[in-house]
C-alpha cells in the first residue's frame, strides 16, 4: 500500500514511517525541507520511495502529494508560535484529511491528542469524550482539528483518529516537550505532585498506526494511552534504570500551577527553554488514566513496560549530548 505521510521527519512521523516500511508499505512524504529526509532516515537505513516538497497548508501541494496514494497518515503539527500555529494546524488538517476524503482515499489516519478532550468528564479519558478548547493557540488548533475530523466521521468518511498520551522514547529528530521535560527532570529534579501521567512509547504508537491501516473499515477512533503511573513512580523508574537518585521537589497543585504561571510570565520577558507551562501544570495535577481497552482488543496492541521506554529514551538523551554521563548513570556505560 502506498501511504502519504505528513510530518514524516518528526518524532511520531519518523517512527511511523519506519514501522510502515518494515510492514512492507511504500511511503511518500510531504515535506517542506527535503534535506531532512536524509538526515532522519539515512542513519536508520530506511528507504523513502518518494516525496513532494510543500506545506500542509498549501492545498495544491497536498493534492499533488496524494497522487497514486492508497492511504494517508497526517502526523504533522506546528507547536511553537502564535496565530500562525493555529492557522497552520487547522489548515493542515482540513487540507490533508479533507482532501484525502474528497479523493476517496481509505483509510485516512489522523494523529490527534488526548489534550483535545482535557479535562475529561469522567475518571478516565475516552475516545468519545467531548472536545475541550484549550487556551494556547496550539491547544485551540488541535481542538479545531479534532472537531473537523469528527464532522467527517459523522458523515461516514473513513477517518481513523488516534489519541496518544505523553509520547516518550528514543530518536526524536526535534526533541519535543516530553523529552525536554524528562531531560530537565533528570538534571534539576522531579516536580512531584498529585495524580500522574499516561506514557506511550513512540514505537508502540507507530505499531498502532500500522494496525489501523485497513481499508473499508469506516470511521474509527483509538486511544493510545500506554501506561498510567504516578509522578513518584515515574521518578523511581528513572532512578532504577540510571542507578542514581534524582532530587524530588514536592509541590502541592496550587503551588505548582503558580510556579508555572510565573515561568510563563518570565519567558515573555527573558526567553528561556523550560517545558513547564501553566497549561502543562493543569494537566500534571489533574491527569487521569486513558481507556485503551478497545485499542488492545481490536488492534492486538500491547504496550511495552515504561521501564524499557525510559531506558531507551534516557540512553538516547545521553548519546545526543542532552545529559551528561553522570546524569545518565549506568546507561552511559
Amino acid at each position: 500500500m502506498k501511504v502519504l505521510v505528513t510530518g514524516g521527519t518528526g518524532f511520531v512521523g519518523s517512527h511511523a514511517v519506519e514501522a510502515l516500511v518494515a510492514a512492507g508499505h511504500e511511503v511518500h512524504l510531504l515535506v517542506r525541507n527535503p534535506a531532512k529526509i536524509g538526515a532522519v532516515f539515512a542513519q536508520r537505513g530506511i528507504e523513502i520511495h518518494g516525496h513532494t516538497v510543500g506545506d500542509m497548508a498549501d492545498s495544491a501541494a497536498v493534492r499533488k502529494a496524494m497522487t497514486g496514494c492508497h492511504a494517508v497518515l497526517h502526523a504533522a503539527a506546528s507547536i511553537y508560535g502564535g496565530k500562525d500555529v493555529l492557522d497552520a494546524n487547522v489548515s493542515g488538517v482540513k487540507n490533508t484529511v479533507g482532501i484525502a476524503c474528497e479523493l476517496g482515499i481509505d483509510p485516512v489516519l489522523y494523529i490527534s491528542t488526548i489534550a483535545a478532550m482535557y479535562p475529561p468528564p469522567g475518571d478516565v479519558i475516552r475516545v468519545d469524550d467531548p472536545i475541550v478548547n484549550l487556551k494556547t493557540t496550539y491547544g485551540q488548533s488541535k481542538a479545531e482539528g479534532e472537531r473537523f475530523a469528527r464532522e467527517l466521521q459523522a458523515l461516514g468518511k473513513p477517518v481513523v483518529t488516534i489519541y496518544p498520551a505523553g509520547i516518550y522514547g528514543p530518536d526524536d529528530p526535534g526533541m519535543g516537550e516530553p523529552l525536554k521535560g524528562l531531560r530537565d527532570a533528570l538534571r534539576f529534579g522531579w516536580p512531584i505532585t498529585t495524580t500522574g501521567v499516561s506514557i506511550i512509547d513512540v514505537r508502540d504508537l507507530a505499531r498502532v498506526v500500522v494496525a489501523c491501516l485497513e481499508p473499508n473499515r469506516g470511521p474509527r477512533r483509538f486511544m493510545a494511552g500506554g501506561h498510567f503511573i504516578s509522578w513518584p513512580e515515574f521518578a523511581d523508574i528513572c532512578d532504577k534504570v540510571t542507578g542514581r537518585v534524582t532530587r524530588r521537589v514536592r509541590l502541592a497543585p496550587p503551588v505548582l500551577r503558580t510556579v508555572a504561571r510565573l515561568l510563563d510570565l518570565a519567558k515573555q520577558v527573558v526567553p528561556f527553554e523550560y517545558p513547564l507551562t501553566h497549561e502543562a501544570s493543569l494537566m500534571m495535577t489533574n491527569f487521569v488514566p486513558c481507556d485503551s481497552d478497545e485499542t488492545i482488543e481490536q488492534l492486538g496492541i500491547t504496550f511495552r513496560p515504561t521501564e524499557d521506554t525510559m531506558t531507551d529514551g534516557i540512553r538516547w538523551l545521553y548519546e545526543q549530548g542532552a545529559i551528561s554521563a553522570k546524569i545518565a548513570g549506568k546507561l552511559a556505560r
